[in-house]
């Protein structure tokens, strides 16, 4: 099966061809493995994680930290931090890392291209921080 036969939305027609969805930033499409995933959770073991010592809780917690070991596993890390999407993990990269290890004088380079919840909080480290803000532009190659 191709990447793309795994995304049941990519299935969908618009305007006589196929779907091509390019808004990541606000939403990702999930391929069916994850919408049979999400689907068994909300359905058999709903709640939150590291909130209670109930058994849906349990179960929760036990498939959210087992996510947390295949991830360290997967990608040799030491540890893994687990964000709601990318808009938080770019501020969390921005406000911690940027802050304890960015000083005036120091450069971001992002490019062009650049989602406006990627640029904002490197501009507002950057102000912050006396750091230079540099723009990689965009061509065909």
């Amino acid at each position: 099966m191709s990447l793309r036969e795994q995304f049941p939305i990519l299935q969908r027609k618009v305007n006589g061809h196929p779907l091509v969805y390019l808004d990541n930033a606000a939403t990702t499409q999930k391929p069916q493995v994850v919408l049979d995933a999400m689907n068994a959770y909300y359905s058999e073991s709903n709640a939150n994680v590291h909130r209670a010592v109930h058994t849906l809780a349990g179960e929760a917690t036990e498939g959210y930290e087992s996510c947390r070991t295949k991830l360290k596993k997967r990608f040799n890390a030491s540890r893994a931090i687990i964000t709601s999407g990318t808009t938080e993990a770019i501020n969390l990269v921005a406000h911690a890392w940027g802050r304890a290890n960015l000083e005036k004088g120091d450069a971001i380079i992002l490019t062009e291209m650049e989602h406006h919840s990627d640029i904002v909080p490197w501009q507002m480290l950057a102000e912050e921080r006396g750091i230079e803000l540099r723009y990689v532009p965009v061509t065909q190659h």
